[in-house]
């Protein structure tokens, strides 16, 4: 049986005290929030518009040409005049390396034989110049491996051979607009890359020129 004191302390126990009022934010707080957002996206966004500026100011790598890497090895490779061995790796060397990237002929782990006979394939050389080519590399693999000793006459006659072929490979820019072609034989085939002129050619520009 309930009793009324008991259903009082009952009812006492289930009243709980009251919440404290929730605190609304003013105009004041609302306004100096977005101020807040606002400056961190302000500067979110000089950040990154800084970080564009230097990326758009950093100048690429230029790229140097073959031909002027391969003169320039060819400039050094005149210190090692005593020393005809390592002399006549660094210019065969440079020469391969030369012609490989020039006219993208990849023969890197090919014998000297093997390099000329893929060489003599193509038409990326004149007749002449194959020939000259192929005598230079036969007398650098003698120095190289047959332990032949020349002299420094004969070691600048091989630097010479080696330069004069970068010379008369290189590319020559014509400034007529006129798309690049190689010649093959009598034929002419247009290749986008700078054209390399037969000596007949340079020969009849500098009469002209006179």
């Amino acid at each position: 049986m309930i009793t009324n004191a008991t259903a009082q302390t009952t009812a006492a126990n289930d009243i709980r005290d009251l919440k404290p009022p929730v605190k609304i934010p003013g105009g004041w707080e609302w306004l100096g929030w977005t101020l807040g957002a606002l400056a961190v996206a302000a500067l979110l966004f000089w950040a990154w518009r800084r970080w564009q500026k230097r990326r758009t100011l950093v100048q690429p790598i230029p790229v140097i040409p073959a031909h002027v890497r391969a003169k320039q090895k060819l400039q050094e490779a005149l210190a090692l005049m005593l020393q005809p061995k390592p002399f006549c790796i660094l210019v065969s060397d440079t020469v391969r390396c030369y012609l490989e990237e020039r006219f993208t002929f990849r023969a890197p782990e090919r014998t000297t034989e093997e390099f000329l006979r893929e060489l003599q394939g193509t038409n990326l050389l004149l007749p002449d110049q194959k020939s000259s080519l192929g005598e230079f590399l036969q007398r650098c693999d003698l120095v190289k491996f047959a332990k032949y000793e020349p002299g420094e006459p004969e070691l600048r006659d091989l630097h010479d051979s080696a330069l004069r072929l970068v010379e008369e490979t290189e590319p020559v820019d014509s400034g007529t607009g006129v798309p690049p072609v190689r010649f093959t034989g009598q034929t002419q085939e247009h290749t986008g890359e700078t054209p390399v002129p037969l000596p007949e050619a340079r020969s009849s520009t500098l009469e002209n020129q006179k």
